[in-house]
């Protein structure tokens, strides 16, 4: 199904064109506005790499992975409008996945809540220390409207998660999550070719 845009649209895409081959050649196209803060070395996104309005992508110098990629979107990645990606040390995103809008997904956290040397509640939150905690999110993952992914966590390939949803844990490839905190609620049976209810 193609998409019929308006004639506005239509040129802020042809602006948004030039801009992401002048900027971004490998990409399909960068909608405009689009917000990127960190050192372009920091970041990798393959081929047809195409992003929504308002996609904001922040990579933080927080002293780790100096000379590694924070933040990398894989080939024939998708993100709606709206996505916010941020990063301190790794947030890594497969390919062919496709986000819906207003998703957010980081491995950073304003302070420290387990283990040794824990975040006073007293302490204002932006006076903490920043901490981190790697992100994985692997192939043909579909995300829909409104999730947060938060530090981490590990999404297995094949994974759809449900609009609305805060992914806190670990989900095992070829699952459908909903929720808040998400749990799954199906998997997919490769011999009956099916998703399957979890009870």
């Amino acid at each position: 199904m193609k998409n019929r845009y308006s004639v506005s649209e239509t040129i802020k895409n042809m602006y948004s064109l030039c801009y992401t081959k002048l900027f971004f050649s490998k990409a399909r196209l960068i909608r405009l506005p689009f917000y990127f803060r960190g050192k372009k070395k920091w970041f990798f996104y393959g081929k047809g790499f195409t992003s929504g309005y308002r996609c904001r992508i922040e990579m933080f110098d927080l002293g780790i992975c100096q000379n590694e990629k924070k933040i990398h979107i894989g080939n024939n990645c998708r993100i709606g409008d709206n996505v916010h990606i941020a990063s301190g040390e790794s947030v890594y995103i497969g390919e062919n996945c496709l986000f819906a809008s207003n998703i957010y997904i980081s491995d950073i956290m304003h302070g420290n809540f387990k283990g040794n040397d824990q975040s006073n509640p007293s302490t204002p939150p932006n006076s903490r220390k920043l901490t981190t905690s790697p992100v994985i999110i692997e192939d043909n993952v579909w995300i829909g409207e409104n999730v947060a992914i938060m530090p981490g966590v590990k999404i297995g390939s094949g994974v759809i998660v449900g609009a609305h949803s805060v992914v806190t844990k670990n989900i095992e490839t070829n699952c459908i999550c909903v929720g808040n905190p998400a749990r799954v609620i199906k998997k997919y049976n490769a011999e009956l070719n099916c998703w399957e209810r979890v009870k």
